[in-house]
């Protein structure tokens, strides 16, 4: 099993939308690239921690590649407006990778130059693709919310 952790938005959906794909074995929706230790939402929510709403991807690379994955990543969020996901602003939203090792930065890095070069979109891409840096699980009540709500998506 390899992790991989995207940032696209609030959490809720982007975990829906990959937890469905086939090969992902488990997610989890939490937060990642901030200052402060084991945060809640509440005060992630306030904007002033640095931290993202992202998904922890758990997933088999026999059967669905990193590459995939990404691929996803692109098709559910617009990566060219920062800190900002529909009606959801603030850099907790933002677009963001965090890499595990070489090979997923060297592979983000390199399907984010082709999507910028794709013409797909009219604004340059501005997602951040970064070393992973520690993951804390949001509070269990936003754990497959949308399924526990009896919703298939959000605004994705």
């Amino acid at each position: 099993m390899e992790i991989a952790i995207f940032g696209a938005g609030c959490f809720w959906g982007v975990e829906a939308s990959f937890h469905r794909l086939q090969g992902v074995i488990d997610t989890r929706v939490g937060y990642c690239g901030g200052k402060l230790e084991n945060p809640s939402y509440k005060e992630v929510c306030r904007g002033n921690t640095g931290h993202a709403e992202v998904v922890k991807v758990i997933f088999d690379p026999e059967l669905i590649s990193y590459h995939t994955l990404l691929e996803h990543f692109w098709e559910i969020h617009d990566p060219t407006t920062r800190n900002r996901q529909g009606p959801d602003v603030g850099s907790q939203y933002r677009s963001v990778i965090f890499f595990q090792n070489e090979q997923q930065q060297k592979i983000a890095l390199q399907s984010r130059l082709e999507q910028n070069q794709s013409g797909r979109y009219s604004s340059p891409i501005v997602t951040e693709i970064t070393s992973t840096q520690p993951f804390y699980d949001a509070e269990e009540y936003h754990q497959r919310y949308l399924e526990k709500n009896g919703r298939i998506s959000c605004h994705l």
